[in-house]
């Protein structure tokens, strides 16, 4: 092997494909707008090693340039289909002459690697995690030696060296088997956690649902012995009017907690608006009494005015899973006490306290993580879906814990002032 031409660059361009793949999966992750492009997405980032691996190859001799864009390259096709493909095409083209100069030979080189990939790509979608690890494997060394071949027959200065097979036919295949491997991972860990976060809203909703239809059927059996009285044939007007009041109030109260169960249920719609936070957390209260009525914990509540801005139904959703969790942490009763105010810095805070059986220091350091619960059949899912919307809304989240005596939550979140200027 000649060591002349060998630089330290290898890892660097085993880099740039790395950090890309992961950039690439934290966007789509987080970036909920950006999901919706996903093409322009995986485009964007497949483009950047293609253009830092050009601009730093391998190896290098005065005929031929060997470096990993094939990698990016192929990956990006593979998983965004042609269009991904032709575009990634028109970019490792055009900075490869930019770089080099025309070259016939890549031009033909890397039309074939496109035609071939682009091909696949249709099927390999629908392949499972070991299917796209062989097939990815199998087709860049294809294209290595097929290219290799064509190479051959055309240029007369082209040699297949020592440094040419392991950098360009040997070593893309592991690398493409570990980015794959990878891509799969994190493809797998994002829709397992979508997974178990609609799971743990729906064992939310499961559990409003069997209390919110025990208190229903409270109004619902003073509607029943009201209209079995109305039935009686010497009630004066006056007391049938009374007895429609009793009614129509019972039904009212019925509706209303239903009306805030399916208004949870629901799927959120993505936007920000104002939040009357007095409001918002009120009618969380009310739809979880039921709840609390079956633990025999009484909420008590003093909520002062104050707006902040976020998405309102993962608001209303963020407290419910935090006054549920302070519920559930008095399995004997107690009492449950929720207050707001705004302090002299523009600072919404909300308080939630429970005298129930408390955390120790762990349980507190560990609060917020995905899969951590100190609840026997929990997932910690929901104080994580918590913790992440009071991120979202620029505010922070504190709590301060003893065991047997209780927990409070601190949440602070800004307030929002609206501009009465008219500009």
């Amino acid at each position: 092997m000649n060591f002349i031409y060998i630089n330290q660059n290898i890892l660097d361009n085993l880099f740039y494909i790395l950090v890309s793949i992961l950039i690439y999966y934290i966007l789509l992750d987080h970036g909920k707008r950006l999901s919706q492009y996903g093409k322009t997405l995986i485009t964007a980032c497949m483009s950047i090693p293609i253009i830092l691996c050009m601009k730093f190859p391998i190896y290098i001799d005065e005929y031929c340039v060997h470096d990993l864009r094939q990698i990016p390259f192929i990956i990006g096709t593979l998983y965004g289909g042609w269009p991904v493909g032709a575009a990634l095409l028109v970019i490792i083209l055009t900075f490869r002459f930019a770089f080099y100069g025309f070259n016939l030979l890549t031009l033909i080189v890397y039309i074939v690697i496109f035609i071939i990939t682009a091909l696949l790509s249709s099927k390999f979608k629908n392949f499972n995690r070991k299917n796209k690890l062989n097939s990815s494997i199998l087709l860049i060394l294809f294209l290595g030696i097929l290219t290799s071949f064509i190479s051959l027959g055309m240029s007369d200065h082209f040699r297949i060296t020592d440094a040419y097979v392991f950098y360009f036919i040997i070593l893309p295949p592991f690398i493409i088997g570990l980015a794959v491997y990878i891509m799969e991972i994190l493809k797998d860990a994002i829709i397992i956690r979508t997974q178990m976060i609609r799971l743990e809203k729906m064992e939310v909703v499961s559990q409003l649902a069997a209390s919110i239809s025990h208190e229903v059927r409270n109004p619902l059996t003073v509607v029943k012995g009201f209209v079995q009285l109305l039935k009686a044939p010497d009630l004066t007007q006056e007391v049938r009017e009374q007895y429609i009041q009793h009614v129509v109030r019972e039904l009212n109260s019925a509706e209303s907690i239903i009306s805030e169960y399916l208004a949870f249920a629901k799927p959120a719609i993505e936007k920000v608006e104002n939040i009357l936070i007095n409001r918002e957390i009120g009618y969380v209260i009310e739809m979880i009494k039921p709840l609390a009525n079956m633990n025999l914990v009484t909420i008590s509540n003093q909520l002062a005015p104050g707006i902040t801005r976020g998405n309102i139904q993962h608001f209303k959703q963020c407290f419910l899973n935090l006054i549920k969790n302070g519920i559930e942490a008095m399995p004997n009763g107690g009492e449950l006490n929720i207050v707001s105010y705004v302090n002299n810095f523009d600072i919404i805070i909300i308080e939630i306290s429970d005298n129930g059986v408390g955390m120790n220091k762990e349980q507190i350091n560990r609060f917020g993580e995905p899969y951590y619960s100190s609840k026997e059949k929990g997932t910690g899912l929901g104080s994580m879906v918590a913790v992440k919307t009071i991120q979202t809304m620029n505010g922070t989240l504190h709590l301060t814990s003893a065991l047997n005596k209780g927990t409070t939550i601190s949440i602070t979140l800004p307030v929002y002032q609206e501009d009465h200027s008219g500009k």
